[in-house]
């Protein structure tokens, strides 16, 4: 008997119970560990970022609701600072973000990504991403260290 098993309705199953196709190959990869990073590592353009941050301040910039087809739809937008002991930026909370961005909370951003906005670094997690309150975390933000606030400009490279 080979090591791959017939599972319900005729597929095959591995021996640490994945799904392997015909040549068997496995049909869904394993989910990776995420990496978590610090603030002070975080770069402009780059995505896919996990980190643990604490919420300083948190401040509406928006707030207004439409009626989208039958029910209301409300959009908020919330700029708020977050850090770790390396460093802190600014965190652009959406929707349902918002209400978690309490000042001292301490929150998980996976999958979050960098936007420029004016020039400048701001952190953000969309619709393929998740922010998750976690348990008070036990480090002191280093608040002198703002990354929103160093200017980036845009550079354009002529290929010879």
């Amino acid at each position: 008997m080979s090591t791959a098993a017939e599972g319900e309705q005729g597929q095959m199953v591995g021996e640490q119970g994945q799904m392997v196709g015909e040549q068997g190959q496995m049909v869904r990869p394993a989910m990776r560990k995420p990496v978590f990073v610090k603030v002070d590592q975080l770069k402009p353009g780059t995505n896919g970022h996990t980190l643990s941050v604490k919420v300083l301040e948190s401040k509406t910039v928006l707030q207004k609701s439409r009626a989208a087809s039958t029910q209301p739809r409300q959009s908020k937008i919330s700029e708020c600072i977050v850090g770790d002991e390396t460093g802190t930026i600014i965190f652009t909370a959406r929707n349902d973000q918002v209400d978690m961005m309490k000042v001292g909370a301490t929150v998980t951003l996976r999958n979050a990504k960098i936007d420029m906005f004016k020039g400048s670094m701001r952190l953000a997690v969309d619709k393929w991403g998740r922010v998750e309150v976690t348990e008070p975390a036990n480090f002191s933000v280093k608040d002198d260290n703002n990354l929103s606030l160093v200017e980036y400009e845009l550079v354009n490279v002529a290929e010879e």
